[in-house]
């Protein structure tokens, strides 16, 4: 999952962006209103944290730029905390959930798993496909209840098809959410990640689509 993060703060930046990776998202950031902007208007991100209060575009007018043409990822809004005006903004504008400053780095963490979550059509933290579980809280994956051990890129790839079960994703689509702006791109390594994720899981829950792309679905047959 690729998400961006729009904060004038270095530091604070810094901060989320580093519990993002740690998290397992592929994170990409801007400094001001109209970098946020053009980021959030030309990639596909999963999620977006958003502060109001930027430099050269503040973040209601970001925003609401972008849900007028169209753009849907979700975003949390950052605010200060005595500032309830500037929630209500932020909702009328198109925000999907907020976070007062100061605020503990993890209530972040889990408002980010809760829209990614939602936008998915997903209840629970952990997702499932057959014996193959994910938790989104720890970032542990099992099968039949064994923990299985993947790099960060195999897990975005995992975690990305179990929030699309059932649907095909396409290598171009993969590539788009699980690098970051400033990873070099080549949609031939996914064959890569999908040959050792099949290999570590073990069960046949990663379907090739001849043309078309991949697509997670129950296994065909036990272990």
């Amino acid at each position: 999952m690729r998400l961006l993060v729009v904060e004038d703060d270095p530091d604070l930046n810094r901060q989320i962006c580093a519990a993002l990776t740690d998290a397992g998202y592929a994170v990409d950031k801007a400094f001001d209103g109209e970098e946020g902007h053009y980021l959030g208007e030309n990639e596909p991100y999963d999620a977006v944290v958003l502060d109001l209060g930027l430099p050269k575009m503040d973040g209601i007018s970001v925003l609401e730029s972008w849900r007028r043409t169209g753009k849907q990822m979700p975003v949390l809004i950052l605010t200060a905390r005595d500032r309830w005006s500037e929630k209500v903004q932020g909702f009328d504008a198109g925000a999907d959930d907020y976070v007062a400053k100061p605020f503990h780095m993890e209530e972040v963490l889990a408002r980010i798993r809760a829209l990614l979550r939602r936008s998915t059509g997903h209840a629970s933290s952990e997702l499932v496909c057959g014996p193959v579980h994910l938790d989104t809280r720890t970032s542990r994956v099992t099968v039949d209840g064994n923990p299985i051990r993947l790099t960060s890129h195999e897990y975005r790839l995992l975690s990305y098809l179990m929030h699309h079960t059932g649907r095909v994703v396409s290598r171009t689509e993969l590539v788009e959410h699980l690098y970051d702006q400033d990873f070099d791109r080549d949609s031939n390594t996914i064959e890569v990640f999908v040959g050792r994720l099949r290999k570590k899981l073990g069960v046949d829950v990663i379907e090739t689509i001849r043309g078309l792309g991949y697509r997670l679905s129950q296994p065909t047959h036990a272990p």
